[in-house]
């Protein structure tokens, strides 16, 4: 064989071989992931519609009976067309049956011929060429009846001469007879290939069950693999970006605030010393909480210490606003231990001044409670500012959605933090964990 020709075969067998590898992947993943009643539902399902093709395609009622004598009167002149020359050949006329031999190459043809002829008496042998005494017949014809056939035979041909009306009728019987034989082997080819079409519907079915019971186990393992590592992949990039995101907040002390402060701490030294040195001091109890945060990345800290960098926060801020900031601050002692992640508490509380009170011309009052809740650790931050979309914000709106990421990241679905409308005007944010003590 060419070894160009060898090359392509086996290129072709190995395309065909890794076209029925995937084919077979593909179907006992899609076997494995239905349940068992769906499975038996497709399975009941696939056996109707082959019963339905079997009796559309296979059963000899829905054929139209013509139809198929035509094909199977086809099939046999083509047959008798393809015969060998050796095989007889039979003829019906109206006068009778007439079987032929071919005749052997070679061979002297005999012109005796024998007749028989059968009537009421019985059989009666003649001569060839009989005269009406030799054949046993009269001259009177009257005085005998005509014999009721005459079987002619010679070394060739075998000739049965038969009353007009029966040799009408047997050749009308013997083709009947032919074809009524022919359409009931067509009939049982029919129903055989049914047959061979409901077995390999069984079959399929059977496979598709073993490949589900022996490789359903295997092909969900490395489903459930797989999604899972699509799963970690995902929740370690939102990880990073989380806290990316929150050296970001943790590293943000806002310009503005800083230098707000830090003027009105020099505006008071001339006028105020005593309350420009409280804020002073304020200021550094805020960056002293501040500033760890600023150098740790770790995901969670402890309740009490983001509370005193609030309250520091919170305490500049009233230095500052004077009488239209009022602060209602309650921090249990018992939970200051909790844990809790970093930087949120204050990213709530500069909302509250920032799009409620400090919009406010006479100001408000900004709450900070703290409570545990059977197994929950509650922590709000409520305001009586100016409310949902009072004034237009300039901000980017990511602040809470960081929030809510986070917690997903941290607590997946046991920690929410959730938002409502403060009675009789303000916002109320409350964020609920799983109470833990801080490492």
């Amino acid at each position: 064989m060419d070894p160009k020709t060898l090359e392509m075969m086996q290129i072709n067998a190995r395309k065909i071989f890794n076209a029925l590898n995937i084919a077979f992947d593909r179907t006992a993943t899609w076997v494995s992931k239905l349940s068992w009643w769906k499975f038996f539902l497709f399975a009941v399902l696939l056996m109707v519609s082959a019963d339905i093709l079997q009796k559309t395609f296979s059963s000899s009622d829905n054929f139209n009976t013509q139809k198929t004598r035509q094909v199977v009167s086809a099939k046999q002149q083509k047959q008798a067309a393809s015969a060998k020359n050796k095989d007889p050949k039979i003829e019906i006329d109206d006068t009778g049956i007439s079987i032929k031999t071919p005749e052997e190459p070679d061979t002297p043809k005999s012109h005796n011929n024998t007749h028989i002829e059968i009537n009421a008496d019985g059989l009666k042998e003649v001569n060839d060429n009989p005269s009406p005494t030799d054949a046993g017949i009269s001259k009177d014809t009257t005085s005998k009846p005509n014999p009721a056939a005459v079987v002619t035979y010679g070394e060739n041909e075998v000739r049965i001469n038969l009353p007009k009306k029966w040799a009408k009728e047997l050749k009308a019987e013997m083709k009947k007879a032919a074809t009524d034989a022919a359409v009931d082997a067509y009939d049982d080819e029919r129903i055989e290939s049914s047959r061979w079409f409901q077995n390999f519907v069984l079959l399929l079915i059977f496979g598709l069950f073993g490949m589900k019971a022996l490789m359903g186990g295997k092909v969900r393992a490395d489903e459930k693999a797989r999604v899972a590592s699509a799963a970690a992949e995902r929740e370690a990039l939102l990880r990073q970006v989380s806290e990316a995101q929150m050296q970001m907040m943790q590293a943000q002390v806002e310009p503005h605030f800083l230098f707000n402060t830090l003027a009105s701490v020099e505006y008071l030294i001339e006028t105020n010393p005593p309350r420009a040195a409280a804020m002073q001091r304020s200021l550094i109890t805020y960056l002293r909480a501040v500033l760890p945060q600023i150098r740790e990345n770790a995901p969670r800290t402890n309740l009490g210490r983001e509370a005193d960098m609030v309250k520091s926060y919170l305490e500049l801020l009233k230095m500052r606003m004077e009488e239209r900031l009022n602060i209602d601050f309650i921090m249990p002692e018992g939970l200051r231990n909790a844990s809790f992640p970093p930087m949120m508490l204050q990213s709530l509380v500069e909302n509250s001044i920032k799009h409620g009170l400090e919009v406010k011309a006479e100001g408000g009052t900004l709450q900070f409670r703290a409570e545990l809740f059977e197994d929950k650790l509650r922590v709000s931050v409520k305001d009586d500012g100016l409310g949902f979309g009072a004034v237009k914000s300039n901000g980017t709106g990511l602040g809470l959605q960081n929030i809510r990421e986070r917690l997903k990241l941290i607590y997946k679905n046991s920690g929410q933090m959730i938002i409502t409308a403060n009675q009789p005007s303000g916002v109320c944010v409350m964020i609920e964990i799983p109470y833990e003590i801080a490492k």
